[in-house]
């Protein structure tokens, strides 16, 4: 969980084009040539090989490079009790080497080819990707099976990968000012279900207390075709990429121990309030959170848009509110999972979270006032036609800044995730047309529902020495 990756994959995620052409998902792959992509439509090919990977390719010939992105269907929320921390721990095991690749000799074959890498942990999935010369693209389907096939699990490197993920923990959550706040505060709070409402990034001993047994059963279980999406986009030939895939991921076995846990929440029914003291921070900030509604229904549609006119870009309502009128803050950050992911890579419940830093000089109620007020009026009057459809403009500007991105890692991003959770990377091409069809009486219904003050979270941070325990009884 690389916060400064995750950031930049937020940034560059999040995304769509017109419909496009899929081919029929596959019991056994079979070569064919992609179809010809409608114009202003994203190029994509889905297959599934007989031990359940899922394929999803785009060709796409405009510079000589391709993006390989492996994406496993385990994330951070569904980790082992007990045993915070562990998705992002298994994480940094995958660069550790593997059957024919030693340690770090992944990086330095990327490196070596002119390469880029990267991978992270999310709430439901975890990644790795690199781009490289398309030249060079068997050689990358061939490493990725290679460490999906068998890693170099030793003692020796789980202990070092924990001193190195202590330390991670240490520098950007312990030692930092706001460290952790609010995008490991909030779901805690807000959540009930203990996976949903964990420390992901840790608590350092239960890092401590993952054992080579843990590692090895939790590979074996999660990091199997079946549980698994590959993607490759770019200039390559999708019948030799499936020839590839068959002939290095084809004889993997699956997992026959794939287990997730419910991981559903209960409606929240009453506000919930907390107050957080941060000695390292010069300022006091306010987050808050609601929760979003289910995906893949018209109101998340209807949400996200919400999101666009509530707090993205200089004409936000809470941007004008809040920083421009009233002058709390210099900025409002949020959005729906945010900051680890974008609206569409995830796959369960998700807070729509938001917050600022702001002078002493003024108090949480008066802020929560001046958001009830903004909030109140979306809730009682219909948006104009102008404010929705500017709206939708940022949508589709978002959608087509994440396609675009030269190393195409927002593209991977969206594909994979489409293909891991929906089973439908074509999604990729109607997400244009299913914001369209959001209208303002979507809006407003939506905002009673879910931006109702019972549905909210809030998380006040004070700058200051925690608090001593109270003496124990003598």
């Amino acid at each position: 969980m690389r916060f400064g990756t995750v950031r930049r994959a937020v940034l560059l995620a999040a995304a769509s084009l017109a419909p496009l052409s899929v081919s029929p998902v596959l019991a056994a792959p079979k070569a064919s040539a992609a179809p010809a992509p409608a114009k202003g439509q994203v190029p994509v090919e889905y297959h599934k090989l007989a031990n359940g990977l899922k394929v999803v390719i785009s060709p796409d010939h405009s510079v000589p490079t391709a993006t390989v992105g492996v994406y496993y269907g385990i994330g951070f929320r569904i980790e082992p009790k007990d045993r915070t921390g562990f998705a992002h721990l298994f994480e940094h095991m995958m660069f550790q080497g593997s059957k024919n690749l030693g340690k770090a000799e992944f990086i330095g074959l990327v490196n070596a080819n002119g390469g880029v890498l990267n991978g992270s942990t999310r709430f439901d999935f975890t990644n790795y990707y690199e781009a490289i010369p398309s030249n060079t693209t068997e050689t990358f389907l061939w490493a990725e099976a290679d460490r999906m096939k068998g890693l170099d699990i030793t003692q020796d490197n789980l202990t070092n990968q924990q001193g190195v993920v202590k330390n991670e923990v240490k520098v950007n959550v312990i030692n930092q000012p706001y460290g952790g706040f609010p995008w490991l505060d909030l779901p805690q709070l807000a959540n009930t279900n203990w996976y949903n409402a964990h420390n992901f990034y840790g608590d350092l001993k239960e890092i401590d207390a993952a054992t080579l047994t843990d590692v090895q059963q939790f590979f074996k279980d999660y990091y199997a075709p079946n549980n698994a999406v590959l993607v490759v986009a770019g200039d390559v030939d999708p019948r030799q990429v499936m020839a590839w895939t068959e002939k290095y991921f084809g004889p993997i076995p699956a997992s026959g121990a794939l287990k997730f846990p419910d991981i559903s929440e209960p409606r929240q029914t009453a506000e919930k309030r907390s107050e957080k003291t941060d000695p390292l921070a010069p300022q006091p900030a306010l987050a808050w959170a609601y929760h979003v509604p289910p995906k893949n229904t018209p109101e998340w549609a209807a949400m996200r848009l919400i999101d666009l006119m509530l707090i993205q870009g200089a004409d936000s309502r809470l941007t004008r509110v809040l920083v421009n009128q009233k002058g709390y803050a210099g900025n409002v950050s949020g959005g729906i999972n945010w900051p680890l992911g974008s609206a569409y890579d995830y796959n369960g419940p998700m807070l729509w979270s938001a917050f600022l830093i702001h002078g002493p000089e003024v108090t949480d109620d008066a802020i929560l006032a001046d958001i009830d007020a903004v909030v109140k009026d979306l809730q009682d009057t219909l948006v104009t036609p102008a404010e929705l459809a500017r709206a939708k403009t940022k949508a589709r500007s978002e959608i087509y800044d994440t396609v675009g991105d030269g190393y195409r890692f927002g593209l991977v991003n969206l594909l994979a995730s489409f293909a891991l959770f929906d089973d439908d990377p074509g999604r990729i091409n109607r997400m244009e047309a299913e914001i369209e069809k959001v209208t303002p009486e979507l809006i407003r219904k939506t905002a009673r529902e879910y931006l109702r003050s019972t549905n909210r979270t809030v998380i006040s941070l004070k700058p200051g020495a925690v608090a001593a325990a109270p003496a124990a009884a003598k």
